[in-house]
């Protein structure tokens, strides 16, 4: 079968499944806390970042000496764990999530890992949230309705401090970005792309991991 000839709108595996198989029998066992969220996450078919993802964030967040993140879209706090993890005392994770549910679930989670005191969570959509917070942020992380992704950009150079990372999931979207889907998701997943890669204040590329992370950082 030639490139041309897969069929798109079927999900492709970014990464080989047997390479991916290696990087989770390697990869430590989480605490508990953590393995629970996966569970429950794998129960409802629920997506997150994955321990691979996790680490990644919290590597990313050591390594900048972030102490401000603002999560756009964090579903039950999977994510905001690893960041919060990573982030000194006195640092602060802003959570946003339309879900009531979820943001009870990720007070619950994080409570029982003492991690409260360096969470924020607004029970609401992200892009009403990012208009209104205060403050300039060190990382930025987007994991909203990949549709929405494009809305996402404007706010960058606002809530993003000079040196900042945004890092965004889901960039390669099953592998659909390279083929010819035209649906909402796919063609939010490639405006972002592109408007990162066409802007001369960043500096941006995309790793191949899971399901494709960006990262962008924002020049001085």
């Amino acid at each position: 079968m030639t490139r041309t000839a897969i069929r798109y709108h079927e999900r492709v595996n970014i990464v080989d499944p047997r390479i991916e198989s290696y990087l989770d029998r390697v990869t430590p066992a989480r605490p508990a806390i953590v393995e629970e969220m996966e569970r429950l996450a794998e129960r409802r078919h629920f997506p997150i970042v994955g321990p691979l993802v996790g680490r990644l964030l919290y590597v990313l967040t050591r390594s900048l000496g972030a102490r401000h993140v603002l999560e756009c879209g964090s579903g039950f706090g999977y994510s905001a764990w690893w960041f919060a993890r990573a982030i000194p005392q006195g640092g602060r994770v802003v959570l946003t999530e339309a879900s009531a549910e979820n943001c009870d679930l990720a007070r619950d989670f994080l409570g029982r890992d003492n991690l409260l005191e360096k969470v924020t969570i607004h029970t609401a959509n992200a892009l009403d949230v990012i208009e209104r917070v205060n403050g300039e942020f060190d990382i930025v992380f987007c994991d909203i309705d990949k549709r929405d992704y494009p809305r996402i950009y404007p706010f960058l150079r606002t809530k993003l401090r000079p040196g900042g990372l945004f890092i965004c999931d889901n960039m390669l979207w099953f592998g659909k970005v390279a083929g010819p889907d035209e649906d909402d998701d796919t063609r939010g997943v490639r405006r972002l792309t592109q408007l990162l890669y066409d802007d001369t204040g960043f500096v941006t590329t995309i790793l191949p991991l899971r399901d494709g992370v960006a990262l962008s950082y924002r020049l001085g």
